[in-house]
C-alpha cells in the first residue's frame, strides 16, 4: 500500500525507489504522485523565485581603478524534466538559503571577472550592457545547475578614490559648457523660430478662426434644424400624449359610467325590493286598516249623502212651492195692475185732454219738489235788489213762463185751462 501525494505549482515533488530495487524517479510539480510505503522516498524542492544581491568590493577594472559594484538577480529552478532532474541531483535536501549561496557565489565570480575586462566609463555609462554581459556569461554555468537567470541589473557602482566623482566633474563642466553654448544657440534659434511660429500661429489662428466661424455657423444652423425637428417631435409627442391621455380619461370615464350604471341598477333593484317590502308592509299596516276605515266612512258618507239629497229635495220642493205661490201673487197683482191701467187708459181716452191735464197737474208738485230739492240745503236766500216792485215783477215773470215750459216738456198747453188762462191774463 502507499499514499497519494499532491504538490502545488510553486514546488516540485520527487518520488524515488520502487519494487525490486527500481531506480525510477518521478518528478511532479502542480499535480500528484503515488508513493509506496517503505520502498518509495518522497522529497520536495521549491520552484519559487529567489532574489540575490551579488556584491564585488574593490575590484580593479581594466584601467586599475578599484570599484565596488552591487547587482540584483532573480533566479529560479527550471521545470524542464532534464534540467529539473539536474537541479534535484545538486540541491535536493538543501534549503533555499543554501541554494541561494551557491548561485550567489557563481554570479559574484562572473561579475568580478567581467569587471576586470571593462573600463570605468563602460561600466558607469552603460550599465544595461554591463548587466547583459554578466547575464550572458553566467547563464551557462548556472544553467548546468538547473538554475535560470530571469533578470540581472546593476544596482550601484562607486569607488573609494573619488574617481567617479572627478570624472563626473569633468563631464559636468563639459556638459555645462556645451549646455551654455546650446542655450545661446537655442535662444537664438528660439527667437527666430518664435517669430516664425508667431507668423505661422497667426496664419493658423486666422484659418482656425475662419474654420471655427464656419463650423460654428454650420453648428448653429444644424442646431436650429435639430431644435426645430426636436420641437416638432416634442409637440407631436405632447399632442399624442395629451390625445392618449384624453382617450384614457374617456375610457376611465366610460368605465366609471358603466360602474355607476351597474351600481344604479343594483341600487334600483334594492330600492325596488325595498318598495315591494314597504308596499307589503303598508298594505298590512296601513292600507288594510285604511280601506276598512274608508269603507266605513264611505258608508257613513253615502248615508249622509242620501240624507242631504232628501233634505235638498225637500228644500227644493219648499222653494218651488213658495215660488209658485209668489208667482201666483205676482200674477194676480200684475193682472190687477194691468186691469187698473187698462181702466185708467180707458178713462184717459174717454176724457181726452182733460185727463192728460189732470196727470200733468198731479205731477207738477213732484216736479217742483225735485227742482227745489237743492234749495232745501240752503239756510238763507238773500235777494239783492233796491226795489221791492222789482222782486215782485221777477216772480210774476217766472210764473208767466211756466205754462210755456210745461208745454215744451209735455206738449200740454196750460194756457187753455180757464183758471190758469185767467191768472195769466191778470198777470199780463
Amino acid at each position: 500500500m502507499g499514499n497519494c501525494h499532491t504538490v502545488g505549482p510553486n514546488e516540485a515533488l520527487v518520488v524515488s525507489g520502487g519494487c525490486c530495487g527500481s531506480d525510477y524517479k518521478q518528478y511532479v510539480f502542480g499535480g500528484w504522485a503515488w508513493a509506496w510505503w517503505c520502498i518509495s522516498d518522497t522529497q520536495r524542492i521549491s520552484l519559487e523565485i529567489m532574489t540575490l544581491q551579488p556584491r564585488c568590493e574593490d575590484v580593479e577594472t581594466a584601467e586599475g581603478v578599484a570599484l565596488t559594484v552591487t547587482g540584483v538577480a532573480q533566479v529560479k529552478i527550471m521545470t524542464e524534466k532534464e534540467l529539473l532532474a539536474v537541479a534535484c541531483e545538486q540541491f535536493l535536501g538543501k534549503n533555499v538559503q543554501d541554494i541561494k549561496n551557491v548561485v550567489l557565489q557563481t554570479l559574484e565570480g562572473h561579475l568580478r571577472s567581467i569587471l576586470g575586462t571593462l573600463t570605468v566609463e563602460q561600466i558607469y555609462q552603460d550599465r544595461d550592457q554591463f548587466a547583459k554581459l554578466v547575464r550572458e556569461v553566467a547563464a551557462p554555468d548556472v544553467g548546468r545547475m538547473g538554475i535560470e537567470i530571469l533578470s540581472f541589473t546593476i544596482k550601484d557602482v562607486y569607488d573609494k578614490v573619488d574617481y567617479l566623482s572627478s570624472l563626473g566633474k569633468t563631464q559636468t563642466a563639459v556638459v555645462q559648457r556645451d549646455a551654455d553654448i546650446g542655450v545661446a544657440e537655442a535662444e537664438r534659434d528660439a527667437g527666430i523660430r518664435e517669430a516664425e511660429c508667431k507668423k505661422e500661429m497667426l496664419d493658423v489662428k486666422f484659418m482656425a478662426d475662419t474654420k471655427i466661424a464656419d463650423s460654428k455657423r454650420a453648428f448653429e444652423l444644424q442646431k436650429s434644424a435639430f431644435s426645430e425637428e426636436v420641437n416638432i417631435k416634442t409637440a407631436e409627442a405632447q399632442l399624442a400624449y395629451e390625445l392618449q391621455g384624453a382617450r384614457e380619461q374617456q375610457k376611465i370615464r366610460q368605465e366609471e359610467i358603466e360602474i355607476e350604471v351597474v351600481q344604479r341598477k343594483k341600487q334600483i333593484a334594492v330600492e325596488a325590493q325595498e318598495i315591494l317590502r314597504t308596499d307589503k308592509e303598508l298594505i298590512a299596516t296601513v292600507r288594510r286598516p285604511a280601506e276598512a276605515e274608508a269603507h266605513r266612512i264611505q258608508q257613513i258618507a253615502e248615508g249622509e249623502k242620501v240624507k242631504q239629497v232628501l233634505l235638498a229635495q225637500a228644500e227644493a220642493e219648499k222653494i218651488r212651492k213658495l215660488g209658485e205661490a209668489e208667482a201666483a201673487v205676482i200674477e194676480a197683482m200684475g193682472t190687477a195692475e194691468a186691469e187698473r191701467m187698462k181702466l185708467k187708459a180707458e178713462a184717459y181716452q174717454k176724457y181726452g185732454d182733460a185727463a192728460k191735464m189732470a196727470l200733468v197737474l198731479e205731477a207738477l208738485p213732484q216736479i217742483a219738489a225735485k227742482i227745489a230739492a237743492p234749495l232745501t240745503k240752503v239756510d238763507e236766500i238773500v235777494v239783492l235788489s233796491g226795489d221791492n216792485s222789482k222782486v215782485t215783477s221777477e216772480v210774476n215773470r217766472l210764473l208767466a213762463e211756466l205754462p210755456a215750459s210745461v208745454h215744451a216738456l209735455t206738449g200740454v198747453d196750460l194756457a187753455k185751462i180757464p183758471l190758469i188762462k185767467k191768472a195769466t191774463s191778470a198777470q199780463a
